[in-house]
């Protein structure tokens, strides 16, 4: 049970990953500069929190795998 939850966890990090340096780049051919600084900043930290969320799923498994060789 608990290694479905972290994979679901780490799943849906690596999506909002990707849809936040998708949307980066796709901030990059707006015209308006408003539009460009909330589409960037927006997804900075869509993509901020989502490599957080996958470092400490990283970090679980790590040390789940460590203890159970030991």
């Amino acid at each position: 049970m608990w290694w479905t939850g972290k994979c679901i966890q780490g799943i849906l990090a690596v999506f909002f990953l990707i849809f936040g340096i998708q949307l980066c780049r796709a901030s990059y051919e707006l015209t308006n500069p408003f539009y460009f600084l909330i589409t960037f900043f927006a997804s900075n930290l869509i993509i901020l929190i989502s490599g957080a969320i996958l470092a400490g799923f990283l970090n679980h498994v790590y040390l789940r795998l460590k203890k159970k060789v030991e």
